[in-house]
């Protein structure tokens, strides 16, 4: 006999088969048990039945308690009723290991004991079908990029220099020297687009932000592509076919999964239709004043302003060209003014704010040294990045993408902490 997973039960119809599985729930009605069952793959169902297993065994399935776990034996049914749309008619089962005062049972639960207990969470429906999302997010990105001639270069999450400034960084001492957490891989992703073309990387960043917003985590997934000899408003397009291409995907692949979070995915087809639009940060000011914004020219945009911005839209939409004052020091300047630089916020519909930030990169020796002056750094620590200047500098743009915030954003969740397995935040680091 076969043993197999719960997701290839429809390959088995009418089949005797064995899965190793999780009791998740039951309920029993006169000589008929249902059990819930998960295996890590899939949920469904099985019926026992009192006929089928006889009164010692079918009592002692009544008798189990949540997240035992067991061998089931039995025949795959379709089950039209089922969301899964398979069942199994079990002949007999074998408990494996036992379960007692299982925490997290079928009624409401606070969020803090929740993820108290996030690694007993994970295994419910909602949270698992959240990180199969994320999954194939993963999946997707690795081949929208293979399939762009792009290569993966891991960036050291240890550096001995701050992109961004040091103030929201973790320190730590490297041997006597400081060193920090990496807030972005970008820069060693210039290094590496000056060698093969075109490059990304996917890992953690950290960011030691005292925030507390439904938008934000100590410790978070980046993907990041640095390209050779491209401008922004071909960065820019490959960003919006990315987008598309990761949405796509997610419709295509986790249909099971984004019934279970209720995601409508007439909505998310909208974001696959190109070209997204596109508005100066000029204009978007102007935009938020006549509609009794309190802001002025020079600010960065908080929630509220992104939210207004985004849903003035029924697409993602990039707002250009930010000031120069509020971004980072290797940005390219703007060729016919000193304000500005050019790069561009990608910023998500149905209020969820900026899910990518990229720019064209500066390629002036003297500028950027002058830049990390100017912010207090010591250019010695950048002599590395400094030499991509040196040695046939060429146009190039990048951008991250932080992976919680799309997902937040096309999984519909209030909070990026639903995202990730085991979320980082200012209040948590357990478990």
């Amino acid at each position: 006999m076969e043993t197999i997973s719960i997701m290839h039960a429809p390959e088995h119809v009418d089949e005797k088969v064995r899965i190793g599985v999780w009791l998740s729930n039951k309920r029993s009605s006169g000589k008929i048990a249902f059990l819930q069952l998960r295996d890590g793959t899939a949920f469904f169902q099985g019926v026992i039945r009192k006929n089928d297993v006889g009164e010692e065994k079918f009592e002692a399935a009544k008798e189990l308690r949540q997240e035992t776990s067991l061998y089931v034996t039995g025949t795959i049914h379709e089950d039209a009723r089922s969301k899964f749309g398979y069942e199994i008619a079990i002949e007999d089962f074998e408990v494996v290991g036992e379960s007692e005062d299982y925490p997290i049972t079928p009624k409401e639960h606070g969020i803090d004991f929740l993820m108290d207990h996030r690694h007993l969470w994970l295994r419910s429906s909602r949270p698992n079908a959240l990180l199969r999302i994320r999954n194939e997010v993963i999946r997707a990105t690795f081949e929208f990029f293979n399939d762009n001639d792009f290569i993966k270069i891991d960036a050291p999450l240890l550096t001995g220099s701050a992109p961004e400034g040091t103030t929201e960084l973790f320190e730590t001492d490297y041997f006597g020297q400081d060193a920090y957490l990496s807030q972005t891989g970008q820069l060693y992703e210039e290094a590496a687009a000056m060698a093969f073309g075109r490059v990304f990387s996917f890992g953690p960043s950290f960011r030691a932000e005292k925030s507390k917003t439904r938008r934000h985590l100590t410790e978070f997934w980046m993907v990041e592509p640095e390209m050779a000899w491209m401008h922004q408003e071909e960065s820019l397009a490959l960003q919006e076919r990315y987008i598309a291409f990761l949405v796509q995907a997610v419709i295509d692949n986790c249909q099971r999964e984004l019934e279970t979070i209720g995601r409508d995915v007439e909505t998310l087809k909208k974001y696959t239709h190109l070209p997204y639009p596109r508005i100066s940060y000029d204009d978007a000011i102007k935009l938020l004043q006549e509609n009794d914004f309190d802001v002025e020219w020079g600010v960065d945009f908080g929630s509220p302003e992104e939210t207004f911005l985004a849903n003035h839209f029924d697409k993602p939409v990039f707002v250009l060209n930010y000031p120069k004052a509020i971004k980072a020091f290797y940005m390219k300047r703007h060729p016919t003014r000193d304000d500005v630089v050019i790069c561009a916020d990608l910023l998500a519909p149905e209020g969820y704010g900026e899910i990518i930030g990229g720019s064209e990169r500066d390629t002036d020796l003297d500028y950027l040294t002058q830049q990390i002056l100017d912010a207090g750094q010591d250019p010695k620590n950048y002599d590395w990045y400094l030499d991509l200047r040196k040695f046939g500098s060429v146009p190039h743009s990048g951008f991250g993408l932080g992976l919680e915030r799309f997902l937040t954003w096309i999984t519909l969740q209030d909070h990026l902490r639903e995202t990730i397995p085991f979320p980082r935040m200012i209040n948590r680091i357990y478990p």
